[in-house]
């Protein structure tokens, strides 16, 4: 856990010119776009404290200094980073995994797993600072609305949660109007008019959207991956992977024992390097909308398959008890006589 960068200041600058106590707010901050104009929007409007919360899910290495150094000089008066990529992966996706969930047939959940994680260190925070209030930046048309503010009305229903794409007094429309926001307060941003995907990364997958995706019949070039390559730039050659599980939880890598971050970032390494778990889909949102995007989850890919294929040889070397076998591990015996005849005999 990184400790957190604050701003020096005075005493007197929590207090208004009228001496009432600011508005203390924590934002879910990423340093992307819609966060990085945020902060001098909540500055600007509520008149208010901001301190900045960024959470390390393993969506590429962040540069913790350079990062904090943005927040506080864009407007905020501290700035948290929390590495919670190992609570990430073993309190919310391996439990995903066992239990073989996906979104649609296709989508493996990446961003869906983190936004819950991420609001809940957000709450915490907002309880220790002694804030009042918690913001993000997910629009009034996605997912990510839903998933932070059941989370936070869930942990601390009193918090006040300001949405700024949803307040009336939010006037950028678009994500140009963003870049132009940022760029009149001189804030470095790493998109464009041009490239202008929106993404979403972790230590499971990486998520882009916008741009051309948003005209389901234009065809891609695939130009925004980051995690891997297509199957067509792949190698020729095959790579043999075995992955080991201990009651549905991925252990080790071709013999070798690993921890969760390990592990995934081993597959992820050899998924994306041959083209897999890649998929670019029209999925059905939460709010009635239908949203376009294409998903990176290489290592997630080789997870899930290997946990299908390890559940179905489970289930396919299992013998038929036809009659009494004696063991106490026979399914035969915990179940009504009727119905003995052709249930698993799971001694065998």
């Amino acid at each position: 856990m990184h400790m957190a960068a604050k701003k020096k200041s005075s005493k007197a600058s929590s207090k208004n010119k009228s001496g009432e106590k600011k508005l203390k707010v924590v934002l879910a901050y990423s340093g992307g776009l819609d966060t990085s104009v945020i902060i001098p929007w909540l500055v600007e409007n509520y008149n208010a404290e901001v301190i900045a919360y960024a959470a390390d899910v393993g969506q590429g290495k962040i540069e913790v200094d350079p990062l904090k150094k943005k927040a506080l000089a864009t407007g905020a008066s501290k700035c948290y980073v929390l590495d919670l990529r190992k609570e990430f992966l073993e309190e919310y996706v391996w439990p995903t995994l066992r239990a073989g969930a996906k979104y649609e047939g296709q989508y493996l959940l990446g961003t869906s797993m983190a936004r819950p994680l991420i609001a809940k260190h957000q709450v915490l925070i907002a309880e220790k600072e002694g804030a009042t209030a918690v913001s993000h930046g997910a629009t009034g048309k996605g997912n990510d609305q839903v998933r932070f503010e059941l989370t936070y009305r869930a942990m601390n229903p009193r918090l006040k949660i300001i949405a700024p794409w949803k307040d009336p007094l939010w006037k950028i429309r678009s994500r140009e109007d963003a870049i132009e926001y940022a760029e009149e307060r001189k804030i470095p941003l790493t998109v464009s008019k041009k490239k202008i995907y929106s993404e979403d990364g972790n230590l499971w997958h990486l998520s882009h959207e916008g741009g051309v995706l948003e005209f389901p019949d234009q065809e891609h070039d695939f130009d925004m991956l980051k995690m891997g390559v297509t199957p067509e730039k792949a190698p020729n050659k095959a790579e043999y992977v075995l992955i080991e599980f201990e009651k549905g939880t991925p252990v080790s890598v071709n013999g070798k024992k690993l921890g969760a971050v390990a592990l995934l970032e081993k597959l992820n390494a050899i998924g994306g390097k041959h083209g897999v778990g890649l998929v670019d889909m029209v999925e059905n949102r939460l709010v009635g909308m239908k949203s376009r995007g294409v998903y990176e989850t290489p290592g997630g890919f080789l997870l899930y398959r290997a946990h299908e294929y390890r559940s179905r040889w489970r289930r396919s070397t299992r013998r038929w008890c036809t009659t009494g076998c004696g063991s106490r591990r026979c399914a035969r015996r915990s179940i009504p006589s009727s119905t003995r005849r052709r249930k698993w005999c799971r001694a065998g």
